[in-house]
């Protein structure tokens, strides 16, 4: 390990040693096996790979309602000015059971309270809108007493809240890591400006990858919102290429078209889409079910897709959250 590697903690940096890199070249329609320390010799001057610098909130609590039943609250965002907050409820259990085994959870009304918060929208299945007591610090400051960040029913251990955080962490807008920039380390990020290619960062609230239930998984991904800096604009509109490291970085790019601002975007990309920003992505190995897969079908043709999968599949990649990672290049 070198020293920068070694600021790292000691699990973050061994996930990012073990990972492993499915390289796709559409144009070429080939597929190969490299590592994350490959990933910066794929890139030169003109290129810009834009990261979500958005830090993981600690998003699941665990408790009970006034009846006594047991739940958990995963909150897609941060409680807003008048402490209020969009969030899923889980039934009984924990993570070790996947999300989709847990029972579904206790029937909340409005006006119920759960684990100090207020039902104060009651939709249907597991979402509510929540409004916790006190102001905006005192929702946040339960918050990160009580919470913990979203755990994973394949990973052995918890997940500590540092190592959800990617090293270009900023402001705490994701309910879930933005995961596809974990093997973008200090030594990674220095290799590719040394090469001549630029970094640039947005901020974009990542919700939940998964809720468990058939019906609201076949509805995400959510409204999120997004912040896009002028000079990353800049630099994506003077771009040869432009790498989107993670499905929400081409949702915010895509939906903006790349211009300045702030926003919120609902925008589900697939293979109807055309790319108007975006050129390239990093990300993660997916389950073809899920929304991120039918993303990535936009990038890549759905029987090229389907080969690089089966190449994968076949040499033991692994496609679940915080698993290996995948590179798609146009050319």
């Amino acid at each position: 390990m070198n020293a920068v590697q070694s600021f790292l903690p000691a699990t973050f940096a061994r996930r990012i040693a073990e990972t492993r890199l499915l390289v796709v070249r559409v144009a070429r329609r080939s597929f190969r096996e490299a590592t994350p320390r490959d990933l910066p010799t794929f890139f030169g001057p003109g290129d810009v790979l834009v990261v979500n610098d958005a830090a993981t909130i600690p998003s699941s609590v665990f408790g009970a309602t006034e009846r006594g039943d047991a739940v958990e609250l995963r909150l897609l965002s941060l409680p807003d000015e008048r402490g209020e907050v969009d969030a899923v409820v889980l039934g009984a259990g924990d993570w070790h059971t996947p999300t989709e085994r847990r029972p579904p959870p206790p029937p909340l009304a409005l006006g119920d309270r759960v684990l100090g918060a207020t039902v104060v929208r009651a939709a249907s299945g597991r979402r509510v809108r929540l409004r916790f007591e006190g102001d905006r610090d005192a929702a946040l400051a339960r918050l990160y007493r009580a919470g913990k960040p979203v755990q994973y029913a394949h990973i052995s251990e918890p997940l500590p809240p540092w190592d959800v955080q990617n090293v270009y962490a900023a402001e705490p807008w994701a309910a879930e890591m933005p995961s596809a920039g974990r093997i973008l380390d200090f030594a990674a990020l220095d290799a590719l400006r040394k090469r001549g290619a630029v970094v640039a960062r947005l901020t974009h609230g990542a919700g939940l990858s998964s809720i468990g239930d058939a019906a609201l998984d076949a509805s995400l991904p959510w409204t999120e919102r997004y912040r896009i800096p002028p000079e990353t604009a800049e630099a994506v509109a003077g771009a040869k290429r432009v790498i989107a490291i993670g499905t929400s970085v081409v949702r915010a790019l895509e939906s903006a078209s790349g211009q300045a601002g702030e926003g919120t975007t609902d925008l589900r990309i697939d293979a109807r889409h055309r790319l108007r920003v975006v050129s390239g992505l990093l990300t993660g190995m997916h389950d073809p079910t899920t929304s991120h897969a039918d993303l990535v079908s936009a990038f890549v043709p759905r029987d090229l897709l389907s080969e690089a999968s089966a190449f994968a599949s076949a040499r033991g990649f692994l496609g679940h959250e915080l698993g290996d990672s995948c590179l798609i290049l146009a050319g």
